[in-house]
């Protein structure tokens, strides 16, 4: 007997979706910081053995859309209510998955759900009791757990839940595959987790990277990539005084995708403004929105 599904990462934003993901998953497909809306894609993570196949997707933070990206964010999410075989529904001790509509969803849902009550290292044993007893209350069929993904405390109990629920079914993808995203995709998600670790207010928000060109060889990877921006001022603060910060940014990059790659790249940085793309279909189907 054969099992495989979706298992579908839901929740708030900053909630520790993504570290989640990739703790269960054993590699870093998702880019992780302390800023809420780091994720932006749905992200497929794929964790297999030989008898079943989890596919994971991780999905942006639910916002309001203030913007047509954010738009398009949240159809990602919604693809993700629509097609899980499993939610994994992650809150953290202290809040209350906030949309309403997204909650109803799930609850209304015949869908198997396990809620992920993350960060319990930063808490008492008290208050996570009473986080336990409010979401049983709320979604009655799911099972709760409490956990840490930063520690990664209780994913034996998650993984053995997730295998317990997860339908029979052939595997979905090839067994050597572990995600569906390709080697630009993730090189252009590297670049922009440190434009949100190194840059402050709006700029990180206001950034797009796009990969320009790829080239793989057998020693090193050739990999130039353009940072789109929406105005000239924005353009001037990630450059930084004479290139300065450009050049830390790529640096600290090309440290990250040599690690993710198993071997050495070259990593050009080019900086472009596109006024408004935030709020330009055309520039989001361009930039992978859709």
């Amino acid at each position: 007997m054969h099992k495989a599904g979706f298992v579908n990462i839901i929740g708030n934003p900053n909630v520790g979706k993504s570290t989640l993901m990739n703790a269960l998953v054993g590699e870093n497909l998702s880019i992780t910081t302390f800023k809420a809306q780091t994720t932006r894609h749905r992200i497929m993570g794929i964790a297999n053995g030989e008898d079943f196949q989890i596919v994971y997707s991780d999905t942006p933070g639910i916002v309001n859309p203030h913007y047509k990206l954010h738009e398009q964010m949240m159809s990602f999410v919604s693809s993700a209510l629509k097609d899980a075989d499993i939610f994994l529904l992650v809150t953290e001790v202290g809040e209350t998955l906030k949309n309403e509509k997204t909650l109803q969803y799930i609850i209304n849902s015949k869908t198997p759900v396990i809620l992920i009550i993350n960060k319990i290292d930063l808490s008492s044993q008290e208050v996570i009791a009473q986080k336990i007893s409010y979401w049983q209350e709320i979604i009655p069929r799911a099972v709760v757990i409490p956990c840490s993904a930063t520690e990664k405390f209780n994913l034996d109990k998650i993984f053995d839940s997730i295998i317990k629920l997860l339908p029979e079914n052939p595997p979905y993808f090839p067994k050597d595959e572990l995600s569906d995203k390709s080697m630009r995709f993730f090189a252009s998600e590297i670049i922009r987790e440190k434009i949100l670790l190194y840059y402050n207010k709006e700029i990180p928000y206001s950034c797009e990277v796009v990969i320009d060109e790829y080239k793989e060889k057998d020693n090193v990877d050739y990999i130039s990539a353009i940072i789109y921006v929406e105005r000239d001022s924005q353009k001037g603060i990630l450059l930084g005084h004479q290139g300065s910060m450009i050049k830390k940014l790529g640096t600290e990059a090309r440290k990250d995708i040599e690690n993710f790659i198993g071997k050495k790249s070259y990593l050009k940085l080019f900086v472009k403004v596109k006024e408004n793309w935030r709020n330009n279909l055309n520039d989001l189907k361009r930039f992978g929105y859709e």
